[in-house]
């Protein structure tokens, strides 16, 4: 008998799988998928509208509808069919580890989504009256208490609605604080790492500063002499990343914040790495003046595709006058939000129609008080355990940006591994997709050449740290051969699309569907 006709798919040789082509399209369960537009039929519908009384008076009068606009008519299976399909060929955080850098894709209890959805939180309209909200005005009491506690910062403004709206309530307040003394005109300038986060000199620009980089040293730190050289009475601040968005912890840190102190300005601290230090480092004790953090990162709340988002902003003593509007406070008659300014303070205005994002506080909250203060102080320390371990088990076919030392939260490699074989950072990433993992952030920080950052954050284990590494391990030592450079540039083969240009759908996105249009009818030549 022919030992193939025994021969398991597994056993199959994986050099056919990528030439196999099936009739309909589909690979497996696999299914080729239309868009939505294209698979409408004229008056299939899947529910029955009853049409308008004949005679009745159009009350939409110059906006009444004058044509289709464009949806698809389609039946219910059609629309479940295609909404399932389509999270088939999604990859999150449920479906395996996520090593995108810097962003702390972490698992996202499904407690925290039990509690969010509890009538009295998910029900909740933002213009009740306090008395109906007690409840939900004193969970944002209990919040607020326990990220002051964390941060060991005495206040702390809700309402922003994400990191970038954070780093503005942040700057603004010190952008407060200085017009309150005077210096308006005078201290315009903000000192920016060269590794900072793309939103923190666009903050900056934003409100008018001037932003002056630092740059980094041989070891992906600050460099502090050049930092001291840019210190002066026109300084309004200096925005920093802590752990630094190398995966690095900035060992200069109090005395950057000693030296930007003296000299009149205050501490920004970026805190969308705080995931590799909640319970472990307090940002006052490290003289920060204001800090917002991602609950939709460190607290594991749900982030992704522009939400939903969450970045409270924790505040010292010299900037908790300016917090913005509103903020809750407990008085005689119980929980109130207060909504305009009293005795003592001066708060620079509104972020936020209403307070911050109701949902994301609750689930942050169960998060805490599931974890409790070990369990938060033990998620950190794993976080830099497993970002250790793969910058461990990687570092002898791959190039650590920075040699010498442990690194924090994210291992970061350059692309010098990658040398003369003709394999680029976007080519050895894309050949991982094959290999059933989302890429890890490429060609950022942009300090490193090449970049590959990879942050695995507490949640994975041992097993499937190790299947991710064998994969990485697989493809660097591929690539190294130095006769695989089209094997990388022909990938990904086994996703429903190959590599596309993705430069040109940056600058010239088609944006809306349009129906093909029929061939133009061929001249007949004269007879």
């Amino acid at each position: 008998m022919d030992k193939s006709q025994g021969r398991s798919a597994q056993e199959a040789p994986a050099k056919e799988l990528p030439n196999f082509v099936t009739a309909s399209g589909h690979r497996g369960l696999q299914l080729e998928e239309k868009l939505i537009f294209e698979q409408g039929v004229p008056g299939r519908i899947g529910v029955d509208v009853p049409d308008a009384p004949k005679g009745a008076a159009n009350k939409l009068g110059a906006f009444a509808r004058k044509g289709t606009i464009g949806l698809p008519d389609l039946s219910e299976p059609q629309v479940v069919r295609h909404f399932t399909r389509l999270s088939q060929k999604n990859y999150g955080i449920d479906s395996g580890l996520f090593s995108l850098g810097s962003c702390t894709m972490k698992h996202n209890p499904r407690l925290n989504e039990k509690m969010a959805r509890l009538p009295g939180f998910a029900d909740l309209h933002p213009l009740q009256p306090e008395k109906t909200v007690q409840g939900a005005l004193e969970l944002i009491d209990t919040l607020a208490h326990w990220l002051k506690t964390l941060t060991g910062m005495p206040a702390v403004a809700m309402s922003p609605a994400a990191g970038a709206h954070g780093e503005l309530c942040g700057m603004v307040a010190i952008w407060a604080a200085i017009q309150a003394k005077g210096e308006g005109a005078t201290r315009r300038r903000v000192l920016v790492p060269e590794s900072a986060h793309g939103t923190n000199p666009a903050t900056a620009a934003l409100l008018g500063f001037t932003v002056d980089p630092i740059p980094a040293n041989e070891r992906g730190r600050v460099d502090l002499a050049a930092f001291e050289k840019k210190l002066g009475p026109d300084v309004a601040a200096i925005m920093l990343t802590n752990p630094n968005t190398c995966g690095l912890f900035e060992g200069d840190i109090k005395k950057i914040a000693d030296l930007v102190h003296a000299a009149g300005g205050y501490f920004y601290c970026d805190g969308a790495n705080y995931n590799a230090i909640a319970g472990r480092v307090r940002p006052a004790d490290l003289g920060v003046d204001a800090m917002h953090i991602n609950l939709h990162k460190t607290f594991s709340t749900p982030h992704g595709g522009g939400g939903p988002g969450s970045g409270p902003v924790v505040l010292s003593a010299a900037l908790a006058p300016y917090a913005p509007l509103p903020y809750v406070v407990h008085g005689a008659k119980g929980f109130e939000l207060v909504e305009t300014q009293r005795a003592g303070t001066s708060p620079f205005g509104r972020l936020k129609g209403f307070h911050g994002q109701m949902g994301m506080f609750v689930r942050a909250l169960a998060y805490m008080l599931s974890h409790g203060s070990d369990g938060i102080r033990q998620a950190s320390t794993d976080a830099v355990l497993n970002a250790n371990y793969i910058l461990a088990r990687l570092k002898d076919v791959m190039s650590p940006a920075f040699a010498g030392g442990p690194c924090m939260h994210e291992a970061l490699f350059d692309d010098a591994f990658l040398k003369d074989t003709g394999v680029s950072t976007l080519d050895f990433a894309k050949a991982l997709i094959d290999e059933g993992y989302h890429p890890m952030t490429m060609y950022f920080p942009l300090v490193v050449h090449g970049a590959m950052l990879i942050e695995p954050t507490e949640s994975e284990n041992k097993e499937s740290l190790d299947a991710f590494i064998d994969s990485l391990r697989h493809l660097a030592t591929l690539a190294k051969k130095g006769d695989q450079a089209d094997f990388f540039h022909a990938a990904p083969r086994l996703t429903p699309r190959r590599r596309l240009d993705e430069t040109r759908a940056a600058r010239s996105p088609i944006l809306r569907w349009k129906p093909a249009q029929p061939p133009a009818p061929t001249a007949q030549a004269a007879e």
